[in-house]
């Protein structure tokens, strides 16, 4: 009924039943293969710097940060945009954050925005909050708002359904 157990002897083991896979004692993540180290949060890029001596006709779009030093002509939108000194913006600037040093002709909507004493921004600036130093020149209106990076043009509901003809 009992054999002989050979724990200590070198050997393959002689047992009826066919070897299973050993389970974990305690419960664990199955173990990854891979050559590749674990998946670390991505590392937020640099900001996207315009230089002085550059000029840009159109749009600028991104999910990241733009610095602007050099001229652009037409509508900016950034996770963080700061203009610089030597920089002149004809157009739209949306943006979560929005730091202005130099010159800004259009409209300036951000959920922070921020005029630094170099700041010359003519038109209107809607914002959640904002931050005009001494020295800073502004023209327009400031509108205080809890989305400002809405668009604003969502259709309103008529108070009369329209008529319809049969």
């Amino acid at each position: 009924m009992f054999s002989k157990s050979r724990i200590n002897e070198p050997g393959p083991k002689q047992t009826a039943e066919p070897e299973k896979p050993k389970m974990p004692e305690t419960p664990m993540a199955p173990a990854m293969t891979t050559d590749k180290p674990a998946a670390a949060p991505k590392p937020k890029p640099a900001a996207s710097v315009l230089s002085s001596d550059l000029t840009i006709t159109g749009n600028l779009r991104t999910t990241g940060d733009i610095q602007v030093e050099g001229t652009v002509e037409g509508d900016i939108r950034a996770h963080l945009l700061t203009v610089g000194e030597t920089a002149t913006i004809k157009g739209e600037v949306v943006a979560d954050d929005v730091v202005v040093n130099g010159r800004v002709v259009g409209r300036v909507r951000g959920l922070k925005v921020r005029l630094t004493s170099t700041a010359r921004v003519e038109g209107d600036i809607i914002h959640k909050t904002i931050a005009i130093e001494s020295g800073a020149h502004f023209e327009g209106s400031v509108q205080r708002q809890d989305d400002p990076l809405s668009n604003g043009t969502a259709p309103r509901p008529s108070a009369k359904p329209a008529a319809s003809q049969d």
